[in-house]
């Protein structure tokens, strides 16, 4: 128990002097090259072709997997500490536009899969599980919340009352809009497009159009209307 607890104190180490010497280094200077070559020793996985630029920040890289040609923006910042079985994911071709932010927090699965692009400034958090699939379209400033708080006592602190984890499933080519919000437990359908601001609070259809808060499919990806207008009739002339 003693030796796992000075390896896991060594690999902490090695993270922060490499992350510390690295990680601001510009890419003028070599920085790409070598942070893909020397952030091999503390990641998981890193594959080839993988763009990391200066300014990114990761914690607990041992629990990061990042697959072939992969891009990083500056400000992206991924977090996989809080358990020891957390995982992240990035498959290959993944970007990461800036000011990303990932957090696995506790006994999480974020699974990011084949040529998704996320925009700038979104937000996935666990601590539930959370899949997104190939080929998306996440726009900025999205938030992909996987947890919930309890709130049903009154005379409790929220923030004591603990929490619920589902998870969220975003099948393979999707498109959110700009600043669209997916709730814990919901899975958006393969090929779905979710409208800008929509707050998803259940589960979409394959191939639907959405918007709104709550979102609302609208239509299918077919043109097929699928929710009549909500507007009031026009009053009978009299």
């Amino acid at each position: 128990m003693n030796n796992l607890k000075y390896f896991a104190k060594l690999k902490r180490l090695q993270e922060l002097l490499l992350m510390t010497f690295l990680s601001d280094v510009p890419t003028i200077l070599g920085g790409v090259k070598l942070r893909n070559w020397l952030y091999r020793t503390i990641f998981l996985h890193i594959g080839s072709s993988v763009y990391i630029q200066d300014g990114v920040e990761f914690i607990s890289t041992d629990s990061i997997e990042i697959g072939n040609g992969v891009y990083i923006f500056k400000g992206v910042r991924i977090d996989g500490k809080g358990h020891e079985n957390n995982i992240i994911h990035l498959e290959n071709g993944v970007i990461l536009e800036r000011n990303v932010v990932i957090g696995a927090l506790n006994n999480t699965c974020i699974h990011i899969d084949h040529d998704t692009f996320i925009g700038p400034s979104v937000c996935i958090a666990g601590p539930g599980d959370i899949k997104i699939g190939k080929h998306c379209l996440i726009a900025a400033h999205t938030g992909i919340y996987a947890n919930n708080h309890n709130f049903t006592d009154p005379k409790k602190p929220i923030k004591y009352q603990g929490i619920t984890c589902k998870g969220i499933v975003i099948e393979d080519d999707c498109w959110l809009g700009h600043g669209v919000k997916v709730l814990d437990g919901v899975t958006i359908g393969r090929g779905s497009v979710i409208g800008a601001g929509a707050v998803v609070t259940k589960d979409i259809p394959p191939f639907s159009v959405a918007v709104g808060v709550p979102a609302q499919v609208i239509k299918s990806r077919d043109g097929k209307e699928v929710v009549k207008s909500t507007e009031l009739p026009l009053p009978s002339p009299n």
